[in-house]
């Protein structure tokens, strides 16, 4: 039998180092097998959200998690999300994604879009666009990690709401699935972001970012899966006051502005 390049008559004849060689290395191949598991920080509590995905500021003593877009960098000392936006396209990647047509939803031979912000839905109707999909979304969550974030959050998990019935609630949960695998190969927590019914710890989440909770009155749908684990953003002051009225013992508040820009609102309960 060859072994790393040596001949040996057979196991039974092979001394002891040899007999004991697969003890030796079955629990570190488990221990490696294990590795991306266990190094996945999860998001703390007790501390200060600051939601910075329209550019970089500053980040006071009293915040203890920082959401940036996957292009920036992380804040040292801080508990870093990174922001992918794995359901529809971002408006400045239009070239990217120009090169893959294919990926983009079409409604009447047009790219479908989510007029709110100008984005184009990804098309995850089938396997193996979801497959396509998941592994560009693998290699942009490889950069958060390499970057040193701490966890990944990806946006728009509710687009097929969007998509005029051409996307179905199954495939946005197979994709995610996909997604959350990617997040936690490569070390990172997942965020859900978005859909404040669907549970997504039956897919692997490990937290939520709950936009406008407040105002939709949606913030226990995603304390109920997600505990004390949930970020919560408001953009009215109105929604603002009653979201910390009402959650802001157990989970971090943020008042920003819609736009999230550097010297934009920004305040905390």
């Amino acid at each position: 039998m060859r072994i790393y390049g040596l001949t040996t008559r057979s196991w039974a004849y092979s001394g002891p180092v040899y007999r004991l060689l697969p003890f030796v290395l079955l629990p570190l191949v488990l221990i490696a097998l294990a590795a991306p598991a266990s190094a996945r920080a999860p998001l703390p509590v007790g501390t200060d959200l600051d939601y910075q995905l329209g550019g970089a500021r500053s980040v006071p003593a009293n915040v203890g998690i920082v959401v940036r877009d996957r292009k920036a960098r992380p804040v040292a000392g801080r508990y870093n999300v990174c922001y992918v936006n794995g359901f529809q396209t971002q408006t400045d990647e239009r070239r990217f994604w120009n090169k893959r047509p294919g990926l983009i939803l079409k409604r009447h031979g047009h790219r479908a879009i989510d007029s709110a912000w100008g984005e184009w839905l990804l098309d995850i109707r089938t396997a193996h666009k979801r497959h396509r999909l998941a592994g560009i979304m693998r290699t942009w969550v490889r950069g958060c990690a390499a970057h040193g974030y701490a966890a990944v959050e990806f946006d728009n998990l509710d687009s097929f709401t969007r998509s005029h019935h051409l996307l179905k609630r199954r495939q946005a949960v197979a994709y995610a699935r996909l997604l959350v695998r990617a997040a936690h190969n490569a070390g990172l927590s997942a965020g859900q972001k978005n859909f404040a019914e669907f549970n997504g710890r039956t897919v692997g989440y490990d937290f939520a970012i709950a936009e406008e909770c407040g105002r939709y009155r949606e913030c226990s749908s995603y304390t109920s899966h997600y505990g004390r684990r949930v970020l919560s953003i408001e953009y009215r002051r109105v929604d603002f006051r009653w979201t910390c009225d009402h959650f802001g013992s157990r989970l971090p508040v943020v008042l920003r502005d819609l736009d999230l820009t550097p010297h934009g609102v920004r305040e905390w309960c």
